[in-house]
């Protein structure tokens, strides 16, 4: 894994942030880090290139993993390995002691990649998560909701409550049932959701050229985010992949002929995000 070439501004800026209510920082793919008074969470945060040529990372690494000195908890959405990946995710833990919240799936590749070997990480930080379950974690309420993710063996969402404020991260899901009752369960100031093209990725065994779907398009996004009934849709992962980047300034135009969402918010890698 190549080392950052922003050096460690972004850590000391989510380090130093006091935020009112609640701060996000989107870290490109679907990662995030969100902040709430002493309490930070990461939510898979990713700091690979990808198997060039197959899948190549087309954004800068915000940061290395070993610069993190401050986490309460990791969160994992599904089995990924742009989701749930040890050169990236294992090192925050050693640093920080935070405990890793992952589905079952996850945890069967966290257990591959011998984490608990290369790494300072202790069977004990390793904790399963299934929709269902209420988490505390400082000051965030986290719920762990199912999620439609055709691509995925365990996929879930994350639904986060913290100072009366309430956020979705969806993973890489489409829209489908789980987003509509999510929707009906919670009021939702802001979503994050998987948005991407289809295109033409070398197949992993032959290495031919393969017709490829991995994320929402830009009808099934804000289908999504009707569903979910969200005030703001924040859409992720466009920026990653070659052959899969989209742009997410068309969702604009867009979702103004629907009620859902009210507000498209377009982030790059880096930015902060107040709730």
């Amino acid at each position: 894994m190549p080392e950052s070439t922003w050096g460690d501004w972004l850590p000391r800026a989510v380090a130093d942030a006091d935020p009112e209510g609640v701060a996000l920082w989107y870290l490109g793919c679907n990662g995030l880090v969100c902040k709430s008074g002493d309490t930070t969470l990461y939510v898979d945060p990713y700091l690979g290139t990808g198997d060039p040529p197959r899948t190549v990372r087309m954004i800068p690494v915000p940061f290395d993993p070993e610069d993190i000195r401050e986490a309460d908890a990791v969160l994992a959405t599904h089995e990924h390995v742009d989701h749930v990946h040890g050169p990236s995710q294992a090192p925050i833990l050693a640093n920080t002691g935070a405990p890793y919240l992952a589905p079952e799936a996850g945890l069967s590749v966290v257990d591959e990649e011998n984490w608990t070997d290369r790494w300072d990480v202790s069977d004990e930080s390793l904790q399963e998560v299934a929709p269902g379950d209420r988490i505390e974690v400082g000051a965030f309420t986290v719920h762990v909701e199912p999620a439609n993710d055709p691509d995925a063996e365990q996929p879930v969402s994350y639904v986060f409550e913290a100072e009366g404020h309430t956020f979705v991260h969806g993973g890489d899901a489409r829209p489908g049932e789980p987003f509509e009752r999510i929707g009906r369960e919670y009021d939702l100031d802001l979503g994050v959701l998987a948005f991407g093209s289809d295109g033409m990725i070398p197949d992993k065994e032959t290495g031919e050229p393969t017709y490829t779907k991995w994320y929402s398009d830009e009808n099934e996004v804000v289908e999504a985010a009707r569903q979910l009934e969200l005030d703001r849709l924040v859409p992720t992962h466009w920026d990653m992949w070659r052959g899969l980047t989209a742009d997410p300034t068309a969702l604009i135009p867009h979702a103004r002929g629907h009620e859902y969402p009210r507000r498209v918010d377009v982030v790059e890698i880096g930015d902060r995000i107040e709730l």
